[in-house]
């Protein structure tokens, strides 16, 4: 018999051999000696090719090391390099900028906050759609060493309330208005000393921080505009910006992003210059941003949101490439004629988002050409819906990517020269310097290859906290650095994650656990099918049951029945859904997610209606 040590020291020279091959670089852990290196870490400079893991945990390394820059020196660097390159276009307002326009822009801002007795630590609501000066306060309250507070655009009068005060903002940038949304009416309604104030020096009971709101268009009473910020840095205070880059540190927090409220009240994720400059480093790395000549994205989805703002503006700035804004609000038209008109090379959005462009009517009219890959990220992704983009729009290097706002956003993404069963039924490999582990959810054991348990990851990504937390902090973040996703899947050999769900979506049928995501998929292969949503209603003998929301193809009829039918036999019985509604739209968030909550109340309300309750 040969000794186990022997074994594992055969494993180990076998692994440096391949490491060898590929260039890896060794790291101390890569050579313990207690268990085979093979089965510790994956290398993800390009998608693996060998199946390395043994169990449900993977470290993805990298010969490129983590950067240690601020957001304000990130952009500085990149400006040095292609000061004449345009940085942005934001079609509707008609704004273009160069990278070396916008760097000034951005410390001309900088410089009026600090004229407006805004200092380092202090937090700034950014409260409105995709315009020019969102990305312009994302860099500038950035370089100040302000917190950027991104502020949903739909938020009403309680949640903006609860939002703004739980992290205290000392000021807040928005428009007046943006279609129903009226922002200075409802901080009128929550801070009503605001029209006798002094602008930039409010005193509100219920906004006890609040000193300053800076309206973007319509000068109001009590407020501050736009063009007074702009106007406002001095020279002392351009010294004063200039004198603060010392003390800004790259592990300062600088971002606070609120999370879906669905579960309870809105959390603070609380995010860092090292959170988001890596973050958005590696996701271009994967993507392309670091070798193609000059890509251009088409970015709807909103800044507010970490798919927006880090895979969006913070890519913009780490890589040089340009962003292209369609509208201020969603609009699939918008997207389409943009990707045309641009010449993008990219393009960025939620499934709901790509299910609205592939139906669009007239899309066949377009010229797509220049479009290479896009990212589908933000909510589940059915396989056949990534294979009806790749055929409708002709953009064969579709990635699909995963992550949460807790993680600064993105933790798994596919490579664009991944096969498309990977691309389809995977959220692609583990994202660089960054472990996961697949743990029974009660016992938090690691579970074997394949298995389905809670997602956990590990590495510079995980946010600072939840601003003013603790204890909700604690809850998901473990002592040893694990960050709790909530989300259900599994991992293979190769690292390539599968989701199955939330673990909240999860509905219980007679003691069956039931993930949604499985039967959406398996409904999107139906030639009538659009959309599928897939929630649990109560029902007394079973606690839930199954019911199957469809949005069906344009000019398409169908039944119930013939839903069922075409599930029998495919799917396990129990999975067949017991109720099929047919629906013309799903409640959404401004980034494009279902409102599942939402929609199952729904769904029973319609319910009880049928059955005569």
């Amino acid at each position: 018999m040969i000794p186990k040590i022997a074994l594992c020291s055969q494993s180990l020279r076998n692994y440096c051999a391949f490491s060898r091959a590929l260039k890896v670089v060794q790291t101390p852990w890569t050579r313990h000696p207690g268990l085979p290196a093979a089965s510790r870490g994956i290398h993800v400079d390009s998608p693996p090719t060998i199946p390395t893991l043994t169990t449900s945990y993977a470290h993805g390394t990298s010969t490129t090391s983590l950067l240690h820059t601020t957001v304000g020196e990130t952009l500085l660097r990149t400006v040095e390099r292609w000061p004449d390159r345009e940085a942005m276009a934001f079609l509707e307002g008609g704004v273009r900028k160069t990278f070396a326009q916008f760097q000034q822009d951005v410390d001309r801002a900088a410089a009026g906050l600090l004229a407006l007795g805004l200092t380092k630590g202090d937090r700034l609501g950014m409260w409105g759609p995709n315009t020019y000066e969102w990305i312009l306060f994302q860099f500038a309250t950035a370089k100040a060493g302000i917190i950027l507070v991104s502020v949903n655009p739909v938020y009403q009068l309680q949640e903006a309330e609860f939002a703004l005060r739980k992290v205290g903002c000392k000021a807040i940038v928005c428009p007046e208005q943006f279609k129903t949304q009226k922002y200075c009416n409802m901080l009128r309604q929550i801070c009503p000393e605001i029209e006798s104030s002094t602008p930039g020096d409010i005193k509100s009971a219920r906004l006890p921080d609040l000193r300053s709101v800076i309206v973007l268009d319509n000068r109001q009473p009590g407020m501050l505009h736009f063009e007074d910020v702009m106007e406002a840095g001095s020279s002392q205070y351009v010294q004063q910006l200039q004198d603060l880059q010392k003390t800004i540190s790259f592990d300062d927090p600088i971002n606070i992003q609120f999370t879906s409220g669905t579960t309870g009240a809105p959390k603070g994720a609380t995010l860092s210059h090292f959170n988001i400059v890596n973050n958005a480093y590696y996701v271009g790395k994967r993507v392309g941003y670091t070798w193609k000549p000059h890509p251009r994205i088409c970015l709807p989805v909103p800044l507010y949101h970490c798919f927006g703002s880090v895979g969006g503006g913070m890519c913009m700035a780490v890589h040089g490439i340009s962003l292209v804004f369609p509208s201020a609000g969603y609009d699939g038209k918008a997207n389409i004629a943009a990707l045309e008109s641009e010449r993008c090379t990219f393009i960025y959005g939620t499934p709901t988002m790509y299910v609205d462009m592939i139906s669009q009517p007239d899309l066949a009219k377009y010229d797509l050409s220049s479009v290479e890959t896009g990212i589908m990220a933000g909510s589940p992704c059915p396989p056949e819906l990534v294979k009806k983009v790749i055929s409708a729009m002709g953009i064969k290097g579709i990635t699909i990517g995963y992550g949460t706002t807790e993680n600064s956003p993105v933790t798994f993404c596919a490579d664009p020269l991944d096969n498309i069963q990977r691309k389809s039924e995977t959220v692609g490999f583990i994202m660089d310097h960054l472990e996961v582990k697949v743990v029974n959810p009660t016992t938090g054991e690691v579970v074997p290859l394949g298995e389905l348990g809670e997602i956990m990851i590990r590495g510079y990504c995980v946010m600072l906290e939840y601003w003013g937390d603790q204890a909700k902090t604690e809850e998901c973040i473990t002592k040893s650095g694990w960050y709790k996703t909530g989300d259900i899947g599994s991992l293979d050999a190769y690292s390539y994650c599968r989701i199955e769900g939330r673990i909240k979506d999860m509905l219980i049928r007679g003691g069956e656990n039931i993930y949604p995501a499985e039967i959406e998929q398996f409904l999107h292969t139906h030639p009538k099918v659009k959309e599928a949503q897939v929630v649990g209603v109560k029902d007394f003998r079973m606690g839930e049951e199954v019911c199957a929301c469809i949005k069906l193809a344009d000019g398409e009829k169908c039944t119930a029945e013939e839903i069922k039918a075409y599930c029998k036999g495919q799917i396990a019985h129990f999975k067949i859904p017991r109720y099929v509604l047919f629906v013309t739209s799903y409640p959404l968030t401004i980034t494009g997610k279902i409102q599942k909550n939402k929609l199952r109340e729904e769904a029973e309300k319609q319910l009880d209606l049928e059955k005569g309750k």
